[in-house]
């Protein structure tokens, strides 16, 4: 390791390959805390070439890899627990263009997410993928983990923005493939293929990516419902209205009370209502006013209120939930994101607090997610360390029981391997075992994680 250290020293600078165990400590350690490893050195190269002539010498010294963007992951995906090489995208940072006229913007795959998306703005435009890491994230990390967030339900996931890459495989190759072109329909999605891939084909360096034009007219509504139906029907509602849905997140009763009492909120309406929900439309004329018809003629609804644009009064009733459950909770917040088909949200969260008040009476549930396309964030409360697995096993088989997928948008990473089978059948994990092996025939690429063995 000594002479590997040093080869790598040459190629990016002796300031950039870090080993001091208090440099080092937050490349080690998740953002949810529940995964901790060592590394034998991190290494921060400075472009593709550096990252080129990098993963040559660890391939050719046998030793394993782990790329890691902004460390925000919630799987443990980017975290080396056996002493892996850390590679960090930090200083791939430049934007590098923003094509106003085609809608693109070009970039390292370390730059920061809320750094394109201000960068977008300053044309007029905006990228079609929103989450509340955005400070932090980077864009890399959001491709090869094909982050969803706010917006999937108008833009889709990060798979529907890539137009290219620039990656780097595991012996050390340029793979390039970089056309702002629509439709360019030679061969296999490669793009495609590795987002989503979550380091274990090849390590993003460049990134393309489509942008979108942001609404001009918005409104946002805070909504208490009777039941998930009623949230649904709601929705339907806006989108015969002719509006257009920007954000739908919908948040429980129990949720609201703790993100209310641990951020001193006012409960937003007058009386009680089981689900609230959060919806930002947009519209070529007056938003809100069609908002208020359409909350007129539904049934199922408590209490609203509406604002005018992107409030953020209002939004943060929702974005305050994941810092509410982790000051509340005695334990690290074990946080499984999944989805069901919309039609069985309604069942799924009436099941799930049923499961644990019978097996686990102990432990608190807080629901929330972006119910217009089945996505929950299951976050669990106050979790015996001993028994984050079986409780992990109980949830997962209820989603599958559902339809449902382990994963909705947050990867496999670590934490989800034991359960891949759940959602994918021998034949469908043999076929990505083949993929990862032509990539990767060595396994040095984050080789602890999307384990299809």
């Amino acid at each position: 390791m000594a002479e590997l250290r040093g080869d790598l020293e040459q190629i990016v600078g002796g300031t950039h390959v870090l080993t001091d165990p208090d440099v080092v400590a937050g490349y080690v350690t998740d953002w949810t805390g529940n995964w901790h490893g060592h590394t034998a050195a991190v290494v921060r190269p400075a472009n593709t070439d550096e990252v080129s002539r990098v993963l040559a010498r660890c391939h050719r010294a046998g030793v394993a890899v782990v790329p890691q963007g902004g460390n925000t992951g919630l799987v443990g995906g980017s975290v080396p627990l056996h002493g892996e090489v850390v590679l960090s995208t930090a200083r791939l940072n430049r934007i590098e263009e923003v094509d106003a006229l085609g809608c693109t913007l070009a970039a390292g795959a370390g730059v920061r997410v809320a750094d394109a998306q201000r960068a977008a703005a300053g044309h007029g435009l905006a990228l079609g993928v929103d989450l509340a890491s955005r400070e932090s994230a980077t864009l890399g990390g959001i491709v090869a983990t094909n982050a969803g967030g706010i917006a999937f339900v108008k833009h889709g996931n990060t798979r529907a923005q890539v137009l290219g890459l620039e990656a780097v495989l595991a012996d050390g190759r340029v793979l390039t493939r970089w056309a702002a072109l629509p439709k360019d329909n030679i061969g296999y999605d490669l793009p495609g293929l590795l987002t989503g891939s979550e380091g274990t084909l090849a390590v993003i360096t460049r990134v393309l990516l489509r942008l979108v034009f942001p609404a001009q007219a918005t409104a946002t509504v805070l909504v208490g419902v009777d039941d998930a139906g009623a949230a649904l029907s709601l929705r339907d509602a806006i989108l015969e209205a002719g509006l257009t849905l920007e954000a739908a997140e919908l948040m429980t009763d129990d949720g609201l009370d703790l993100v209310c009492a641990e951020k001193d909120l006012r409960y937003p309406f007058d009386d009680r209502a089981a689900y609230t929900v959060l919806l930002e439309v947009s519209g070529p004329d007056d938003p809100e006013g069609s908002l208020v018809e359409v909350l007129a003629r539904c049934a199922g609804v408590v209490d609203g209120t509406v604002e005018k644009g992107h409030a953020e009064r209002l939004w943060h009733y929702r974005e305050s939930h994941t810092e509410s459950a982790a000051s509340s909770s005695v334990t690290p917040v074990l946080k499984l994101d999944i989805s069901v088909p919309v039609r069985e949200i309604g069942g799924f969260l009436a099941e799930l607090p049923e499961l644990l008040r019978a097996d686990h009476p102990g432990i608190r549930p807080l629901n929330f997610g972006h119910f217009a396309d089945g996505n929950i964030h299951v976050n669990l409360l106050d979790v015996p360390p001993e028994q984050r697995e079986e409780v992990t096993d109980a949830v997962f088989r209820l989603v599958a029981q559902y339809q449902g997928s382990i994963s909705a948008e947050h990867g496999i990473g670590r934490a989800k391997n034991p359960w891949i089978g759940l959602g994918r059948s021998p034949v469908d994990l043999a076929m990505m075992a083949a993929i990862r092996h032509a990539f990767d025939p060595a396994g040095i690429l984050n080789p602890h994680v999307l384990r299809f063995d």
